[in-house]
């Protein structure tokens, strides 16, 4: 297979638009899982577990991408959407943990 610059474009406008979608996740609100009880505290705690998995899978798909070195750049956009992986993931543990210590003042079975 030969690569070529119409070949490559849409692989890399595809990654920049992954990128941009896997990044964007809901604020963390303490307050909103106050509301919730055990079981739905527990089944926040193993979304957010897969949420996680899911984008550290993404991240090395990207990370592994191999890419050619005569098209500029394309290090650079590589770089970029796994900076944004990373950064989910930040926020994703972030956000677990609240998940968890919410969990623990109001589940007795949890601790």
């Amino acid at each position: 297979m030969e690569f070529t610059p119409t070949a490559i474009a849409p692989t890399l406008v595809f990654l920049l638009f992954a990128g941009g979608c896997s990044s964007t996740t809901a604020s963390i609100s303490p307050a909103k899982y106050d509301k919730m009880n055990c079981p739905e505290l527990n089944n926040a705690v193993g979304d957010t577990a897969t949420d996680i998995s899911r984008t550290a899978i993404a991240r090395g798909k990207v990370a592994n991408t191999s890419v050619p070195t005569w098209l500029l750049g394309g290090e650079r956009v590589k770089t970029v959407v796994a900076n944004r992986e990373t950064a989910r993931i930040d926020r994703l543990q972030q956000q677990q943990q609240a998940i968890v210590a919410t969990r623990r003042q109001r589940c007795p079975s949890s601790q």
